[in-house]
């Protein structure tokens, strides 16, 4: 059964999507565009708790009807059988409810500024960076994402130092988030003749796009510098001085751009990544100060933190935050994510669901 807190909030959004249903009925609203538009919003926000909640109380009382049904002998074991079936049904209604009820995260329907960094490993994990790009550029596919490269260092053997992406479309924050962390590669190294397993490490960080409007930043605190862009071996891809670097004076982050052959290019996708790290900055010092929020999730998102083995001798990928193992390591690769991005969001919300109780 439902606890009487959750109950008395559960009648308090009833009561408000009813009201909300009467204010869009009334002729002052009808004519008022703006407030249609937004009240229309907040109805259909709650239209599936209404209706959940709705149903819920409709087998609450068949339950009782179902009750009384025992007192019959001829009816006994029908009734018996009846209230097993709506006891389940209430049962999933009720964890159904508790998830609506759960505090929505406002950047889950966000863009996502994608960030892999080779770490241990030397060129091996150049390799392993992209690879991982690939993964998620081929996951992105899947999804209908647009994917785009926005910055790069590149190796000379089709390797990644470090690589940053923009991946649009609906839902990506909340898809990606748990992504988050340390990935480690175990295989036989196209550098090592030896035929020794080597293990290599990759850094992913997951980060919400930003806009201008979400964080207020003094153009004087930037410092913006143009040099010439180079590729892989230091050559020079071009004679003039289109790359940018960008750093906000007051944290020390800098950020670099080279791709584009144009100046104006680089420097709007360096400030595309500046708004996106800065954002990131200042939500992490908020969030050492609540600590508690930070227990609740799959894992904490650090950077630090090892999340997944990508085991090539065994065909097996770990994720080590939710004990999950699966024996398709090149589907992983090849952007099949949705068996482990499912079970962490499941995870998630059964940690979020104890920390409610």
């Amino acid at each position: 059964m439902l606890s009487p807190e959750l109950e008395e909030r559960l009648k308090l959004l009833e009561q408000k999507y009813l009201e909300l249903q009467y204010k869009l009925s009334s002729p002052e609203v009808a004519s008022d565009r703006e407030a249609l538009q937004r009240l229309g919003k907040e109805l259909r926000e709650l239209e599936q708790v209404y209706n959940t909640y709705k149903e819920y109380r409709k087998l609450l009382s068949d339950l009782e009807q179902a009750r009384e049904l025992l007192e019959n002998k001829e009816l006994e074991e029908l009734a018996r059988e009846e209230i097993k079936n709506i006891e389940g049904k209430l049962e999933d209604l009720e964890k159904r409810l508790k998830v609506l009820l759960l505090p929505k995260d406002p950047r889950d329907g966000k863009n996502v500024i994608l960030e892999i960094r080779a770490g241990v490993g030397g060129e091996e994990a150049a390799l392993f960076t992209a690879d991982l790009l690939r993964m998620y550029q081929k996951y992105a596919e899947e999804k209908g994402w647009r994917f785009s490269i926005l910055s790069s260092n590149p190796t000379g053997l089709g390797g990644y130092r470090e690589v940053v992406a923009l991946i649009e479309g609906e839902g990506v924050y909340s898809r990606l988030k748990f992504e988050s962390g340390v990935h480690r590669v175990q295989r036989v190294p196209q550098t090592e003749a030896g035929g020794r397993i080597h293990t290599s490490t990759a850094t992913v960080a997951v980060l919400p796009e930003a806009d201008e409007t979400e964080l207020h930043i003094d153009p004087k605190d930037l410092k913006i510098e143009t040099f010439r862009a180079s590729g892989a071996g230091g050559q020079y891809v071009n004679t003039t001085e289109t790359a940018v670097r960008i750093t906000h004076i007051p944290t020390g982050i800098t950020v670099s751009c080279q791709d584009e052959r144009s100046q104006f290019q680089n420097r709007q996708k360096a400030l595309k990544i500046l708004y996106a790290r800065l954002k990131d900055y200042f939500e992490r010092q908020k969030e050492e100060e609540i600590s508690r929020e930070r227990r609740q999730q799959v894992g904490t998102g650090e950077r630090s933190e090892k999340i997944r083995t990508y085991n090539f001798p065994q065909n097996r990928v770990t994720d080590h935050r939710i004990n999950l193992t699966i024996y398709k390591l090149q589907d992983v690769l090849d952007g099949k994510l949705d068996e482990i991005i499912d079970a962490l969001i499941e995870h998630d919300i059964e940690e979020r669901l104890k920390a409610m109780a």
